[in-house]
């Protein structure tokens, strides 16, 4: 079973995921907006690494989510197998991830254009960790 949903909405799509750990949780959406773009992904491309941060747990989603969306643009590769590990407290978070860049030219993708704040939560659960992002399409 996947960690996480798309949700239709309105003229968007939306991620809702879980996971037992934050980092679960984090790679999990990341997962879900790559299954946004892309129905099948070929098992083609080679990993790549990331940092963001941000002031919040909540912003680092949204700057995380971001940066992969730069990342497809940039390197015309589409973010799958998405692993991630996030630190931090206060006002300061971090996440260290990778991704494997599957090449634009290997999948049929619809574009995702960005993540939104609408709607978007973060929350600790009885089971861990969900997560709930909107992607304007």
């Amino acid at each position: 079973m996947m960690p996480f949903d798309l949700r239709e909405h309105t003229a968007d799509v939306a991620v809702e995921a879980t996971g037992e750990t934050i980092d679960e949780t984090f790679a999990a959406v990341a997962d879900g907006l790559a299954a946004a773009m892309c129905e099948s992904v070929p098992e083609e491309g080679s990993r790549f690494d990331l940092t963001v941060t941000a002031e919040s747990r909540e912003a680092l989603l949204f700057d995380y989510l971001d940066q992969l969306i730069y990342e497809r643009d940039v390197r015309n590769v589409l973010p799958v197998d998405n692993e991630a590990t996030v630190s931090g407290g206060g006002e300061e978070w971090h996440v260290d991830a990778s991704a494997r860049g599957v090449p634009l030219s290997a999948v049929t993708a619809r574009e995702v254009k960005a993540v939104t704040y609408s709607e978007m939560a973060l929350e600790a659960t009885d089971d861990g960790w969900r997560a709930y992002v909107v992607f304007d399409v």
